[in-house]
């Protein structure tokens, strides 16, 4: 075994534990993603969709960007396929004119209200090796890792 093999598989605990969450995310995402390619539509958009649900059915692009983790630059060119299909529509700030809104449209909100559940269920599935504790457990954890 050469020396970067070897340092390669010897990770820390620290290493091992943030590998083994990216595994297990992409995991469940993969599942999640399968869903909604069922259902014709990919998960980003449906992630984009449920956080202008989230925040009352409006929401600002810049706010939007942040959410999802993407630029600024790059939300308009994810948002311009879910106006084309009639599930967000983009308006101008009513207080100031040189911002734009998000708004979810009623075929956006049905959209969600229609295949959330049923992705919900197969997310569940997905993570059904955990209990109720553990899963507390783990969001305990995850949300204690976001504070920093």
């Amino acid at each position: 075994m050469d020396d970067l093999q070897q340092y390669a598989l010897d990770q820390p605990l620290h290493t091992q534990a943030f590998f083994t969450l990216v595994e297990a995310t992409a995991n469940l995402v993969a599942v999640s993603e399968k869903y909604w390619q069922s259902k014709g539509i990919s998960g980003a958009r449906i992630r984009i969709l449920v956080e202008i649900a989230k925040q009352g059915g409006t929401i600002l692009p810049s706010a939007l960007a942040h959410k999802i983790g993407v630029t600024k630059a790059n939300i308009s060119l994810l948002l311009t396929p879910l106006e084309k299909d009639g599930y967000i529509i983009r308006a101008s700030h009513n207080l100031d004119g040189r911002k734009s809104v998000i708004s979810i449209t009623l075929a956006g909100q049905q959209l969600l209200m229609e295949h959330l559940p049923n992705n919900r269920q197969t997310v569940a599935e997905g993570m059904k090796g955990l209990n109720t504790q553990e899963l507390q457990q783990l969001i305990s954890l995850l949300q204690k890792l976001n504070r920093g």
